[in-house]
C-alpha cells in the first residue's frame, strides 16, 4: 500500500505503534460479530453495485485518500541524482515480486498443502496472494523509512513512481497471473476496482494538495484525517472476519497455511532487494526503504480487489486479510535487521556524499 505522506520525524502514534494489536482485536471482534449477528454482516455483504461493495468502498477510500494527499509527482524529477535505488525498487516490484508470489502460491496450495485444502480453496487462496504480490508498497512505507533513518524525499519519489506505474500495470499483471492459474478473470470488475481505488484517490489527493497550497497546510490536514485510514482498515477487517468467522473457528489451520507462503515471500524479497542494494553500493538511507517498499504490500488495494472480484466471504479476501495480519510484525523485524546492518553500508554513504 502506498503511504506517501511526507514524514515529519514525529514519534509513531498509538495507532501505528500498536497496529498489530488493533488488527488482532479487529479479527476477534469480527469473528464474534459473525457468530452473534450474522444477519448484519450478510446485509453489509449484499450492498453491492456492479460487483463493488458500497460499504467496503467507503472504508477503502477512508484508508487510501489520506495517503494519496501526500503524493507529490513533482518530486519525480529528483530521481536523477540516485537512479539505482529507484530502478532496483521497480525491478523488484514489477518484474520479480508478482511472479514469485504466484509461484509460491501455486507451489504451496496446489501441491504441498493440497491434501489439507479443497481445489476451490486452493484457487481462491492463490488468487488472494496474487493480488497481494501485484500491489507494491504499504500505508506504512514512510513509517519504515523513518524507523530506518531513510531519505524521506527519495522514498517519496519511489512511492510516487510506483503509484504511476500501478495505474497501468496492476490490472494487466493480475489478469495475466490469474489467467495462468486458470481462474476466470472478470476484466470489467478488475479495471473498475483499479480506477476506483487507485486512479480516483490519486486525482482527489492531487486536487486536495492544490487546494491546500502550502506544505504546512497539507501536513496539518493529512495529520487530522490520517487516523481515518487506520479506522477504515480496522473496520474492513472486522467485516471480512465477520464473514469468515465460521471458517476460522472450524479451520484455524487455514490462517497458518496462508501465512506460510506470505512469510517466505516477504523475507525472500527483502533479502533479494537488500542484498542487491548492497552489491550496487546504494547508500543505506536509500537501500533500506527500497527493500521495505519491495517487501510490503498495498494491502488495501489487494483487499478491495479481492472483495470486488470474488466476494466478501471468499477465500481470496481471507488470504489478503491474512497478509494484513502478517505484514506488520514481519516489517518490524526487518526494520530491526536493517538498523543492525547499517554500518556495513557506511562506505557507500561516504562515497555518495562526495
Amino acid at each position: 500500500m502506498t503511504d506517501t505522506s511526507e514524514p515529519t520525524g514525529q514519534p509513531l502514534g498509538a495507532f501505528e505503534r500498536y497496529l498489530t494489536l488493533w488488527i488482532a482485536l479487529a479479527i476477534v471482534a469480527g469473528v464474534i460479530l459473525g457468530s452473534v449477528a450474522p444477519g448484519l454482516v450478510d446485509a453489509v455483504a449484499s450492498a453491492e453495485v456492479f460487483s463493488i461493495n458500497l460499504v467496503v468502498a467507503v472504508l477503502i477510500w477512508a484508508m487510501v485518500y489520506p495517503m494519496m494527499i501526500g503524493v507529490d509527482f513533482g518530486a519525480v524529477s529528483g530521481v536523477a541524482r540516485q537512479p539505482k535505488g529507484l530502478l532496483l525498487t521497480l525491478v523488484i516490484n514489477w518484474l520479480v515480486k508478482p511472479f514469485t508470489m504466484a509461484l509460491l502460491a501455486v507451489l504451496f496450495f496446489e501441491y504441498i498443502f493440497a491434501p489439507l485444502i479443497s481445489a476451490e480453496e486452493a484457487d481462491q487462496f492463490t488468487a488472494g496472494l496474487i493480488l497481494l504480490g501485484a500491489a507494491p508498497c504499504t500505508a506504512m512505507v514512510f513509517v519504515w523509512s523513518q524507523l530506518t533513518r531513510g531519505d524521506e524525499t527519495y522514498t517519496l519519489v519511489q512511492v510516487s513512481v510506483n503509484d504511476l506505474i500501478m495505474i497501468v500495470a496492476f490490472a494487466p499483471i493480475v489478469a495475466f497471473l490469474l489467467g495462468v492459474t486458470d481462474i476466470a478473470v472478470p476484466w470489467e470488475t478488475l479495471l473498475l476496482a483499479t480506477v476506483l481505488y487507485v486512479v480516483l484517490p490519486l486525482l482527489a489527493g492531487l486536487l486536495t494538495r492544490r487546494a491546500l497550497g502550502s506544505p504546512k497546510r497539507i501536513e496539518a490536514f493529512t495529520a487530522r484525517i490520517k487516523p481515518w485510514s487506520i479506522i477504515g482498515l480496522i473496520a474492513t477487517v472486522v467485516i471480512l472476519f465477520g464473514l469468515q468467522g465460521s471458517v476460522i473457528l472450524a479451520q484455524p489451520l487455514m490462517i497458518v497455511l496462508i501465512a506460510v507462503p506470505i512469510l517466505i515471500q516477504s523475507y525472500g524479497i527483502f533479502a533479494l532487494a537488500y542484498g542487491a542494494a548492497f552489491a550496487l553500493k546504494v547508500p543505506h538511507k536509500i537501500a533500506a526503504p527500497c527493500a521495505m517498499i519491495g517487501t510490503s504490500n498495498f494491502f488495501e488495494l489487494a483487499v478491495a480487489v479481492a472483495i470486488s472480484l470474488f466476494g466478501l466471504n471468499s477465500g481470496a479476501a481471507l488470504a489478503t486479510v491474512v497478509g494484513v495480519l502478517v505484514e506488520v510484525p514481519v516489517m518490524l523485524s526487518l526494520v530491526a535487521f536493517a538498523n543492525r546492518t547499517r554500518d556495513r553500508f557506511s562506505s557507500f554513504e561516504t562515497a555518495s556524499s562526495r
